[in-house]
């Protein structure tokens, strides 16, 4: 794909018709953390800036989504969807399993369907940002579109 057409999180978005903005900045590579180098280049509190994060859950991939302030407590992502165990998945699978490369991984457009359950605090907000699918792209919608886009769970997720 090329680095200038739509990712599939913006088609996904775009074909659902639901209100979004895109949002470009020019990425660092030597950033430690993806949304909190897009809340600080967008502008925004970190707190609206939501990341992806790919996890095996009782052994099938789950993607959780919490804001860029917090840490996900793997305890909690089980305890969602009644399992026993979570673990971050490896950088590899979790690109492999989302057609997505780290950094730019997007809640929304995977490459295969996958559960997905987004923090709670995401309802707080009249718009939250996520991955659109790249590094330096950032997609802003509602966080009950983004809800319904992925078919995700709600739950608390924070460490």
């Amino acid at each position: 794909m090329s680095s200038n057409g739509p990712t599939p999180a913006v088609r996904a978005a775009a074909s659902a018709g639901v209100d979004y903005t895109l949002h470009r900045y020019d990425h660092d590579p030597e950033a430690e953390s993806y949304a909190e180098e897009a809340a600080d280049e967008l502008d925004v509190p970190p707190e609206r800036v939501f990341k992806t994060l790919v996890t095996t859950v009782d052994e099938r991939m789950v993607v959780a989504v919490v804001p860029a302030t917090g840490q996900l407590d793997l305890k909690a992502l089980a305890a969602a969807l009644g399992a026993k165990k979570a673990v971050m998945a490896h950088p590899y699978e979790a690109e492999r399993v989302t057609g997505y490369v780290l950094g730019g991984i997007s809640p929304i457009g995977h490459r295969r369907r996958l559960p997905v359950v987004v923090d709670r605090t995401a309802r707080q907000y009249t718009t939250v940002f996520v991955s659109a699918g790249r590094r330096g792209l950032e997609l802003e919608l509602a966080p009950g579109d983004l809800i319904r886009l992925t078919a995700a769970a709600e739950a608390d997720l924070r460490a």
